[in-house]
C-alpha cells in the first residue's frame, strides 16, 4: 500500500536564458530539473520530487506566472512558507519560487488551467534597446502597424486547428481555443515604445505562440496581407511560410484556474479530445 501524499501548488518565475526549457532532460540544465533537485534535497525526501507545470516553456522562454504542483509525502512538509525560505537560500538567481501552498482538492497545474497568457515583446522603432532589458525584447525587422495587427486578430481567434503554427508531436492535438490576441505599446519607462503582443488561449502546442507572432510580424510590417493569413490559418499542417520568432521575446505572464469546486470537472474536460467548430471556421 502506497504512503499517503499531499499535493502542493508552487507559483514561480524564471529567466529562461540559461535554461534548456522547462522539461527535465538528461545532461541539460532545465527549470524542472533544478527545482526537483533542490526540493528533494532541502526536504530530504526518500525519492526524487516530480513537478508538473501549467505550461512547458521552450528553451530561452521566460516566465513570471508559471504554476506547478508536486505531490509530497504527507509528513514531509507542514508549512509552505518554510519551503519557500529554504529554496530561496539554494536556488540560483534566475529562478524563484514565490509561494508554496496546499493545493485544493482536484487541483492539477496542467489540466486544471482554463487559460495561459503570454506576452511577446518587440522593439520596432529602430532605437537601441535598454541594455538591462535586451534579454527579453526582440528587435523587429520593420515598423509594425497596430491597426493592421488589430484587424488580424479576428482571423485567429476562436476554437480551431492551429496545425499551421505548431510543430507536430506524435499523438498530440493542435486544436486550441485562442481567447485573446492584442497589441499595445508600452507608454513610458525604460521600455517606452516597445510593442507587447498578448496571446491568451486555453492551451498552446509546441512553438505555437512564437509562430503566431511571426505571422503577425509579417502582416503588421506589410510583408504579407490578411488574405495570406486567412489561407495559412486554414491549413492543417505546419506552414513553411510562417517564421518562428526568437524565444527570448516570450514570457509566460499568468495562468488562470476555475473556482475550486470546478477543478475536477475542468481536469476531465481538458483531457477530452477537442474538435474545431465548422461554423466558426467558415466565418473567418
Amino acid at each position: 500500500m502506497s504512503a499517503p501524499t499531499r499535493r502542493w501548488r508552487l507559483d514561480l518565475a524564471y529567466d529562461g536564458t540559461g535554461f534548456s526549457g522547462w522539461a527535465r532532460q538528461p545532461d541539460l540544465r532545465t527549470v524542472q530539473g533544478e527545482l526537483e533537485t533542490w526540493v528533494t534535497q532541502v526536504l530530504r525526501l526518500p525519492a526524487p520530487a516530480s513537478l508538473v507545470c501549467a505550461g512547458r516553456t521552450d528553451t530561452g522562454v521566460h516566465a513570471r506566472g508559471q504554476v506547478a504542483h508536486v505531490d509530497l509525502p504527507a509528513d514531509a512538509l507542514e508549512d509552505g512558507a518554510l519551503l519557500v525560505r529554504r529554496l530561496h537560500r539554494v536556488l540560483p538567481g534566475d529562478v524563484v519560487v514565490r509561494s508554496v501552498r496546499p493545493a485544493p482538492a482536484g487541483f492539477d497545474a496542467r489540466f486544471g488551467a482554463v487559460w495561459r497568457r503570454y506576452v511577446y515583446r518587440l522593439s520596432d522603432g529602430g532605437a537601441p534597446l535598454d541594455p538591462l532589458h535586451r534579454g527579453w525584447v526582440v528587435a523587429a525587422p520593420a515598423p509594425l502597424d497596430l491597426a493592421v495587427l488589430a484587424a488580424a486578430a479576428p482571423v485567429l481567434l476562436g476554437l480551431r486547428d492551429f496545425g499551421a503554427f505548431c510543430r507536430r508531436r506524435e499523438g498530440a492535438t493542435s486544436i486550441r481555443t485562442l481567447l485573446e490576441l492584442s497589441a499595445t505599446r508600452v507608454p513610458d519607462g525604460p521600455l517606452a515604445g516597445v510593442l507587447e503582443l498578448t496571446v491568451r488561449a486555453d492551451a498552446f502546442c509546441h512553438s505555437m505562440v512564437r509562430s503566431l507572432v511571426g505571422a503577425l510580424v509579417d502582416v503588421g510590417s506589410g510583408r504579407r496581407d490578411l488574405d495570406w493569413l486567412r489561407r495559412v490559418t486554414t491549413a492543417a499542417a505546419r506552414s513553411p511560410d510562417v517564421q518562428v520568432m526568437p524565444a527570448k521575446g516570450l514570457t509566460l505572464e499568468e495562468v488562470g484556474y476555475p473556482p475550486d469546486e470546478q477543478l475536477v470537472a475542468r481536469g476531465q474536460e481538458a483531457r477530452s479530445v477537442r474538435r474545431p467548430e465548422p461554423a466558426r471556421e467558415a466565418r473567418t
